[in-house]
């Protein structure tokens, strides 16, 4: 194979400040229309280039081989910034050590345990909706999933005010993560009102979780929740710091009220503009459920409702984009690739290509029926990333994601508001803006 030297460029880039707006203002149309340039493009951001991955073989060249092609880059450093050093956001070299000590805590075992609690949350939030009431979904499904999050987290004595302090810091942090990717370093050192904003909500959050972890000590009490486990995580006698523990559960909030509320919020849009997959939906929820609360128990035998979730997931992948760095000089695509260079990965962009999804502008839950699938689709499927760095965390997001969706169709249905007017805002997380809908219950 002949290795050439230059990528192509994407159109549209500005002296200075290369393709910074597009991705600012309108990424999805963006990176969805870089694939038509070849299977990997340059795109520059600022004065500097980074390369975008058009191909889901080569994605999956860039995820399995994690030592090359490490977390960095313009998003994972400035996500770092604000969340810590935890598992999803560390270096390959501190990775293995940290995925050995945290693993027990996500095992299939331990996740049962969480699945009360969920459901407990799920049903607190949702039975305050009025019939009739029309509601900002968004708003309400990080309601849920913060609930839920929190109590799993945290244990479920915890007081109202910080549940609603904790997070505005972390929209505040989502919001500032996403903007500072396309800021020069030096501009996220001034005192600008933002910045500011971003640094206090960035110290309460820490020392919240810090205070928490103190008390636990003290208290010398096992705890049935996830910072109980973190704290009892350990291998051959090696622990994790209190600063670890507080960078892990800062990140697992941060996944388990964004990520997971805006596929919630997006699975209830698409849905309601679908009646036959909303009926087929209401189905198996008033079969399986018979009228009682969802639990763990269920799971199983929700099968459609997981592929709604699914579906979701591909149609509108909770992250955008995530980038690494390389480590060494190496080729991509029959692209020689230097020592440094950001490289620039999109499930949105990967999961809209006809090449791997048929009629992908579909939303089309029955694609991900057992005998439906097929080997392209399971390889080019990356919400949660791949191979070694793949999310730990995503059958706890699933599980949360299916119990709420099932809880919340078998007590209502919601359907647009008059006017309503959807659209994708993108932070760290794609989520749906100006999504008003009317409860109605069932």
């Amino acid at each position: 194979m002949t290795i050439r030297a230059t990528i192509p460029r994407a159109p549209g880039s500005f002296p200075l400040i290369g393709h910074a707006p597009a991705l600012l203002r309108s990424p999805l149309p963006f990176l969805s229309s870089l694939a038509s340039h070849g299977t990997v493009v340059e795109v520059r951001i600022g004065p500097m280039a980074a390369v975008v991955v058009c191909d889901a073989q080569l994605t999956r060249q860039v995820l399995l081989n994690d030592k090359v092609f490490d977390k960095g880059g313009l998003l994972y450093d400035r996500v770092r910034e604000g969340f810590g050093n935890g598992l999803a956001l560390c270096p390959h070299v501190a990775h293995r050590r940290q995925r050995r000590l945290i693993q027990p805590v996500f095992n299939r075992g331990s996740l049962a345990q969480y699945a009360d609690t969920m459901t407990e949350m799920i049903y607190s939030a949702i039975d305050g909706w009025a019939d009739g009431q029309t509601i900002d979904v968004l708003a309400e499904m990080q309601e849920v999933t913060a609930r839920t999050i929190v109590a799993s987290i945290l244990g479920q004595n915890f007081p109202e005010n910080e549940l609603s302090a904790m997070l505005r810091d972390f929209g505040t942090l989502s919001r500032g993560s996403y903007r500072r990717m396309f800021l020069p370093p030096s501009m996220a050192k001034l005192p600008t009102p933002g910045n500011r904003s971003y640094r206090a909500a960035r110290a309460h959050l820490r020392e919240a979780l810090t205070a928490a972890i103190h008390t636990r000590r003290s208290e010398g009490t096992t705890h049935k929740d996830l910072l109980g486990a973190l704290l009892e995580a350990s291998q051959e006698g090696e622990r994790l710091s209190d600063d670890e523990v507080v960078d892990q559960a800062m990140i697992f909030f941060f996944a388990g009220v964004e990520s997971t509320a805006a596929t919630l919020a997006w699975s209830l849009h698409l849905i309601a503009a679908q009646p036959d997959i909303e009926g087929a939906l209401h189905k198996e929820v008033d079969a399986v459920l018979a009228g009682a609360p969802a639990t763990g128990r269920c799971l199983a035998d929700l099968t459609y409702t997981r592929n709604i979730i699914t579906e979701t997931l591909r149609f509108y992948p909770p992250g955008s984009l995530f980038t690494r760095v390389t480590t060494t000089q190496t080729e991509l695509g029959g692209y020689e690739i230097g020592v440094g260079t950001t490289i620039i990965c999109s499930p949105y962009l990967i999961h809209r290509q006809p090449t791997n999804f048929s009629a992908p502008d579909d939303f089309d839950p029955g694609r991900w029926d057992e005998t439906s699938r097929t080997e392209a689709e399971r390889t080019a499927f990356i919400p949660f990333g791949g191979g070694p760095r793949k999310c730990i965390g995503d059958n706890f997001g699933m599980m949360q994601a299916v119990l709420a969706l099932a809880a919340i169709a078998s007590r209502w249905k919601l359907t647009p508001a008059p006017g309503a007017k959807v659209r994708a805002g993108v932070r760290t997380v794609i989520n749906p803006q100006g999504l008003l809908m009317t409860a109605v219950s069932r």
